[in-house]
């Protein structure tokens, strides 16, 4: 378990987030203090590690797509009981009781993404009672559902965070400010200048960790070793960049459905050379990079912001600074919010926005009809 304090919890009320993301890494739960002025301060954070067979059911269920009614039941219970037992030893470690947390965000477990069509849905796989009975704690999920049946994608949701936390930074006063989250799928928020853009690139870390994992065995490529070694394969770089996505316009959003390892490998068959797992790394490296590059170079020079697994990997945050020659390319943490926890503070700060019915979509991002409240509550009796 990886823990980070900035600020000794009182006997204020504050809200969790929880966060499990493509890569699946760990859980990630994070605890903020939200004012009436709608400023987030980040409290407390921590990490915690997956076990082991919940990862990999999780992870066949996702490559697979293919699962029988009870299993994908009983993972959803796994689940949850791993995210309650998460927000019950965090409370515990910082000595604080559930009576002072006003609500859990849950986002749960993204297993299918497919945000248009007919039967446009986004399934996370999460059990709100379960968390809320083992927490004692009310419970919101399912941001994702009211976008979609307005037409939207669902899809990202963190931008109108983004956008919130311009306002609480104080030193950033260049022409352009993006926020880059490059988790699993990697997605921007273009925050300043207005309007608010924000989309997912295509791949972020998926891909990478894949690969790493299939030649090395080891879950990721630690500060882009292995990558740092070889070289962008131009030819295979085109090959990759014809998939359809990355031609789309805004809004956009997608995930593991699309972009997985037996996409690449199909790519590598169609390629038909010998390459270097290396050379293989270095080409991800730059197929990550250079759609997030598309997506801000029409803008002037300005701040980058990177959060998310991908900020930790040297070869990437190179590769991004080479590319943008005018920006300054800094991780979160240099703003004082946390990289780490980004995205559970987001979904912390979307369980207030719905405890308190207030938006939490952004059309313009999403591509919805409306703003509306986003999430579905589970409350314990006591908060009635």
């Amino acid at each position: 378990m990886k823990m980070t304090n900035t600020t000794e919890p009182s006997t204020n009320k504050y809200y969790l987030g929880i966060m499990s993301g493509t890569s699946l890494d760990g859980i990630d739960v994070a605890l903020v203090s939200i004012s009436k002025d709608n400023k987030t301060t980040f409290v407390a954070g921590a990490e915690f590690s997956f076990d082991n067979n919940l990862r990999e059911k999780v992870l066949t269920l996702c490559k697979t797509q293919n699962t029988s009614l009870q299993n994908l039941g009983e993972i959803t219970v796994e689940l949850s009981l791993a995210y309650a037992k998460a927000v019950n030893l965090f409370l515990s470690n910082q000595n604080i009781t559930a009576s002072q947390i006003i609500a859990i965000g849950c986002h749960g477990q993204t297993v299918f993404h497919q945000p248009t069509g007919n039967s446009a849905f986004s399934m996370q796989l999460v059990d709100s009672a379960k968390i809320t009975a083992n927490t004692n704690i009310t419970t919101v999920t399912d941001f994702r559902s009211m976008d979609i049946a307005l037409g939207g994608q669902g899809a990202p949701l963190v931008p109108l965070f983004h956008q919130g936390l311009l306002s609480q930074m104080t030193e950033v006063c260049d022409e352009s400010l993006v926020f880059l989250n490059i988790g699993g799928i990697a997605n921007i928020s273009i925050v300043n200048p207005a309007p608010l853009v924000g989309f997912d690139t295509g791949p972020g870390n998926v891909l990478l960790d894949s690969w790493v994992a299939k030649v090395t065995g080891k879950r990721f490529d630690e500060n882009g070793d292995l990558a740092s070694k070889g070289q962008c394969n131009y030819q295979l770089l085109a090959l990759l960049k014809c998939e359809p996505y990355f031609d789309l316009a805004a809004p956009k959003s997608t995930g593991r459905e699309l972009f997985n390892l037996d996409w690449l490998e199909q790519k590598l068959t169609e390629y038909n050379h010998k390459i270097s797992d290396a050379d293989i790394m270095a080409t991800l490296v730059v197929l990550t990079c250079d759609p997030i590059i598309e997506g801000i170079n029409h803008l002037p020079f300005g701040s980058l912001l990177v959060c998310g697994g991908g900020a930790k990997n040297k070869t990437i945050m190179q590769y991004l600074q080479m590319a943008l020659p005018n920006w300054q390319v800094k991780v979160t943490d240099d703003m004082g919010i946390s990289g780490d926890f980004m995205e559970a503070m987001a979904f912390a700060w979307l369980a207030h926005r719905c405890i308190n019915r207030l938006s939490g979509n952004d059309p313009q991002v999403t591509g919805s009809r409306r703003a509306e409240i986003c999430g579905s509550v589970t409350r314990i009796f006591n908060s009635f």
